[in-house]
């Protein structure tokens, strides 16, 4: 049975405040999203522009697989797209999007030379979906930014493909991408790769970069 956009709507909204509430989406920033239907693809997203502090249901809107709105009144989410093109190349069950300090920080000054964030050796690293070790070598692909996410869609699926191990990406000086099976398994990702990033920086006494 799919669940009905109320359901979703309250659940996402739900998820944007503790991410609040944690610091990791701010004022306006993030944006989350969750699969209705998987054929036609139907998806539940954040409208544009709205505090996560104060997110609402009535403020979740659907989209099609086009990224036009089917229910509700608001605007979708600017990475719309980019919501779309993880869904169908990870077949994801819902995305969630942060602007962490942390995350921002080491997609800056921590890439490695062939683009990427390397995390291994922590014991949080088995929160991830079908990490069963420590010894775990997370890659995640650090891309750069664009206002116009609906161009850099094609660039995203190949990075995707190009990376089937990765739990995530960052977007350079932006934040985290990540997904789950469902909204739950999303979340529990948001919190395990923003606690990984937070032991990483402050291991490295890093500081933005001159």
């Amino acid at each position: 049975m799919n669940p009905t956009i109320e359901a979703l709507a309250g659940q996402l909204a739900e998820v944007g405040r503790h991410c609040y509430e944690r610091g990791w989406a701010l004022g306006t920033s993030g944006n989350f999203s969750a699969v209705m239907r998987a054929e036609p693809l139907t998806l539940a997203i954040t409208s544009s522009g709205v505090d996560k502090g104060l997110l609402e249901a009535s403020q979740i809107v659907a989209i099609d697989a086009q990224g036009r709105v089917v229910h509700g009144t608001g605007r979708p989410s600017a990475e719309a797209m980019l919501h779309l093109a993880i869904v169908r190349s990870r077949n994801a069950g819902a995305v969630l999007h942060t602007h962490s300090v942390w995350s921002t920080i080491l997609s800056e000054a921590t890439a490695d030379g062939d683009g990427s964030l390397t995390i291994e050796g922590l014991e949080m690293l088995k929160g991830l979906d079908g990490v069963q070790t420590h010894e775990h070598r997370e890659r995640l692909p650090v891309v750069a930014n664009t206002q116009d996410w609906t161009a850099a869609t094609p660039r995203i699926e190949a990075m995707l493909r190009e990376n089937p191990g990765a739990h995530g990406f960052l977007i350079r000086g932006h934040g985290l991408y990540t997904w789950g099976k469902d909204l739950a398994e999303a979340k529990q990702h948001i919190e395990i790769l923003e606690f990984l990033f937070e032991v990483m920086g402050r291991k490295r006494g890093m500081t933005w970069p001159q």
